[in-house]
């Protein structure tokens, strides 16, 4: 069997931190794919394990001597409701890699079978969320965010039970850790102070090293995690991304990008876009994802307040202070992706309002937030450019007045025009995973056992910055007849 060189950082905290528990063997295992780039990478034999053995491996049905299995406890803030406990389900980490750079990651199943924290869930994954996960979370890293990554697929060969039968999976994931929010909560919830210790002393220990010589380094770590937090969301912002389910849960501590449940990439421009079909309020609806960013966060702080300072009240003044602060770093980490976006080297007074008002213009006539920007980088070498940034604005006079001042204020650049383009190219993709094409390709394969269009859709997003001119299909957005108003989650 192909070694695996574990180790296991997390599973040596005390035992209730996690459960130890073994996957629940498949019937019939089968690689749908192997990240072979990323194996290597985890310093794995990628030719090894892209077959049987691997298939094996990432359905469960074979555990490397050197893992260690066991799913995690935590708590969490779902759609503003506290449960004290949830945990891993449906996910088994099986340890942890040192990769080439010196990094750790967890390696963990997800859909391997039930665990105690199954909550009367089956415990694994049907093949659609598993084709979305991998898509997306390989987009996003190709994007340059933060996320979680997908290092394989796997059929079981059994039916999951959801509102129909639908083709079981396994999804092998890779992260920095999978330290949540709620995992925080979990042992806040219990009184359990010298849990929140453990628990953060292992991350300031994994995560942020540098803080562990601050006078209060969980006060360090507080700030640290607003700030990982704060240029996330930036981040997703910039792309029109709209991650659907941000419970406390679902936000790691690490600052990466993780669950990609109901998760979509914005189309036509609106702020109040929701795509989630369960946030039934538009709680976590693309323009609220800064807010929801900040109260997770108090969630963070809250638990922390014991260890911040010895005098309750203390603790209380320096944790709020803190999270009053995610404002000011949001807005410098938004303007930072935003002014790259935009073509801007420098820093100008009027570069908030000028943002402000081409995102007012699009909203009014519903221009396509990739396509926009693109046509924008274009534009910034070539005026005669221009005109393709008109033709997605329903009102070509909305965008012709932007287009005025964003030009007035390019005079105040030094850089040259090929440069900018170059610049803007490089933050600006031609392609995301647009959501009619996700179904297409998870269409094909539940229905058909066809994972062509995967594969596909897979190289185009994974290459976003590239023109790609034989693949400018997947560049446009979808017809009427094809859009997707609803994302789902997988459990």
């Amino acid at each position: 069997m192909t070694r695996f060189p574990f180790e296991h950082s997390y599973g040596q905290l005390p035992d209730r931190f996690f459960a130890k528990v073994s996957p629940t063997p498949v019937a019939a295992p089968r690689m749908i794919r192997l990240n072979r780039a990323l194996a290597a990478d985890l310093g794995l034999d990628a030719a090894a394990l892209d077959g049987p053995e691997g298939a094996a491996i990432f359905a469960g049905n074979q555990i490397p001597p050197e893992a260690e299995p066991i799913a995690i406890a935590y708590a969490g803030h779902q759609f503003g409701q506290f449960v004290p406990q949830l945990g891993d389900g449906r996910a088994i980490l099986l340890g942890e890699l040192i990769d080439r750079e010196g990094h750790r990651r967890d390696i963990q199943l997800k859909g391997a079978g039930r665990t105690p924290f199954s909550r009367r869930g089956d415990g694994r994954a049907a093949l659609g969320p598993v084709l979305r996960e991998y898509l997306i979370s390989e987009a996003m890293a190709a994007l340059g965010v933060p996320t979680t990554r997908a290092l394989a697929a796997v059929l079981t060969g059994e039916q999951v039970a959801r509102e129909t039968f639908l083709p079981g999976a396994v999804f092998t994931r890779v992260a920095a850790s999978h330290i949540r929010v709620g995992t925080f909560q979990f042992f806040a919830a219990r009184g359990d102070v010298e849990g929140v210790r453990a628990l953060a002393d292992h991350v300031i220990t994994r995560h942020y090293p540098a803080l562990a010589g601050e006078a209060n380094p969980y006060l360090a770590l507080l700030n640290a995690v607003i700030g990982a937090v704060a240029a996330l969301v930036a981040q997703w912002m910039g792309l029109g991304f709209i991650h659907g389910v941000m419970n406390t849960d679902n936000m790691s501590v690490a600052g990466e990008t993780i669950d990609y449940g109901p998760c979509a990439f914005m189309e036509a421009y609106d702020p109040e876009t929701v795509f989630s079909s369960i946030d039934h309020g538009g709680r976590y609806a693309y323009n609220n994802q800064p807010l929801m960013a900040q109260w997770n966060l108090a969630r963070l702080a809250e638990t922390l307040i014991p260890l911040i300072d010895p005098d309750p009240q203390q603790a209380l003044t320096l944790a709020r202070a803190a999270i009053a602060g995610f404002d000011a770093r949001f807005q410098e980490a938004y303007l930072t992706v935003m002014r790259k976006k935009f073509g801007f080297f420098t820093q100008q007074e009027e570069d908030a309002a000028l943002i402000k008002n081409l995102f007012a213009a699009m909203a009014r006539s519903g221009a396509d937030f990739t396509l926009t920007f693109r046509a924008l980088s274009e534009a910034a070498a070539d005026p005669e450019q221009e005109e393709a940034v008109r033709r997605l604005f329903a009102n070509a006079e909305d965008a012709s007045a932007f287009l005025d001042a964003w030009r007035k204020r390019l005079e105040r650049e030094e850089a040259e025009p090929g440069t900018r383009r170059e610049a803007m190219r490089a933050v600006n993709p031609a392609y995301i995973p647009r959501n009619h094409r996700v179904e297409a390709v998870i269409t094909a394969a539940v229905e058909r056992d066809d994972f062509a269009p995967f594969e596909e859709l897979l190289a185009v997003v994974t290459n976003p910055y590239a023109d790609q001119p034989e693949m400018a299909k997947y560049r446009e957005p979808a017809a009427p007849h094809e859009r997707v108003t609803q994302t789902f989650c997988g459990t």
